[in-house]
């Protein structure tokens, strides 16, 4: 369903690997513009399939229900990284995928995307692999004693991951990830933590909102403020190094980038942390706070559709609701300006994202 020289056209029907809550609120944008979302997923209870016009509830190594499901859509996607690459490369052979199965190649492994990073001569933390948990003192030593240890692949929102600062410490963090292929990270003194969130098109445009400052508790975003307090020139330098990297990958769609920001003796600073192939928990304010949402924006791009304005309607803070938290939703309607977000999922548990709000603060002129 395409027209010559634009795309798909309104109607046509992207197909969403993943039915979580990113998946749910790209089937809400893409509805929004005509575009009709067929969600896959193992978990028929997860929320995308509320929303979207058709589901597939399956396996992602099902080849038979994959195919089926290929053959129901213009374009592929996916709403989280930890899609098997294979499944992305089958995909692939059907209809076109977007990103491509490059990205997920190269963010699926801690230890391959820190290496693409420094290909490109985007700094991160220093790094020792870790196979084995004779390999954990040598490398300690190397970083002064301190550390955090990662798992090659999987984790998130701190899953996967313990600060170690003495061999037999990292040896049983090593045991408790089941001695799986590891890092060891340097610990950076960060002042603050920031993400770069951008767009590329099937054209090779690309669009990057304001640069996001984050807040975790217990390794899980808790807020997102817009702008982050950091320098013009260093807000720069991050949407240049999304920039990069999304070039480097001939990436479509949204694109973020975590970095640790340093405010040192030096002046400001960037470590990149990790790349996250999607739109991200860090880009939900834009829903409310841009003119055009993250979301839109990735269908925009992965449709072959010209890419929106980022431009922000204001000093944004986003707070995600995380377990009970949800339960104020009567006490956030009550509040003006309050823009509540909450995600359908029927089983409120301690760190799970139940929803979102986003209050636009709009900017007084000079």
């Amino acid at each position: 369903m395409k027209t010559p020289d634009a795309g798909l056209a309104p109607g046509a029907t992207i197909g969403i690997l993943g039915a979580g809550q990113l998946g749910r609120m790209l089937a809400l944008a893409g509805a929004r513009l005509g575009l009709k979302s067929h969600v896959y997923a193992p978990d028929a209870g997860e929320p995308a399939f509320d929303v979207a016009a058709a589901g597939t509830v399956a396996a992602y190594e099902d080849e038979a229900a994959l195919t089926r499901f290929a053959d129901a859509v213009d374009v592929i996607t996916y709403e989280f990284e930890n899609i098997p690459a294979a499944t992305a490369s089958f995909l692939a052979r059907l209809r076109p995928v977007y990103p491509g199965p490059l990205a997920l190649e190269k963010t699926q492994d801690r230890l391959i995307e820190k290496r693409f990073l420094n290909d490109l001569s985007v700094a991160t933390a220093g790094l020792a692999v870790i196979d084995s948990a004779d390999a954990i003192e040598p490398a300690l030593r190397k970083f002064g004693g301190a550390g955090i240890l990662k798992t090659r692949r999987f984790g998130y929102d701190g899953k996967g991951q313990a600060m170690i600062c003495d061999a037999a410490n990292g040896a049983s963090a090593f045991a408790s990830f089941g001695s799986v292929p590891c890092i060891l990270e340097s610990v950076v003194p960060f002042t603050r933590e920031i993400s770069a969130i951008g767009a590329r098109g099937r054209d090779g445009s690309f669009r990057a909102y304001d640069i996001c400052e984050n807040s975790h508790t217990n390794h899980i975003l808790s807020r997102t403020e817009v702008p982050a307090r950091i320098k013009t020139a260093t807000a720069d330098r991050a949407r240049e190094i999304a920039k990069c990297i999304a070039d480097a990958l001939d990436y479509v769609g949204v694109i973020t980038v975590e970095m640790f920001f340093i405010d040192g003796t030096n002046g400001e600073a960037l470590i990149v942390n990790e790349i996250a192939p999607r739109v991200h928990n860090s880009g939900h304010w834009t829903i409310d706070g841009a003119v055009t949402s993250q979301f839109e924006q990735h269908m925009r791009a992965i449709a072959g559709w010209p890419l929106g304005s980022t431009e922000r309607r204001g000093r944004i803070v986003m707070d995600n609701l995380i377990g009970n938290e949800a339960r104020r939703w009567p006490e956030i309607l009550q509040e003006d300006g309050a823009c509540l977000h909450l995600y359908g999922k029927a089983d409120i548990r301690d760190g799970r994202k139940m929803g979102h709000v986003t209050r636009v603060n709009p900017e007084q002129a000079d």
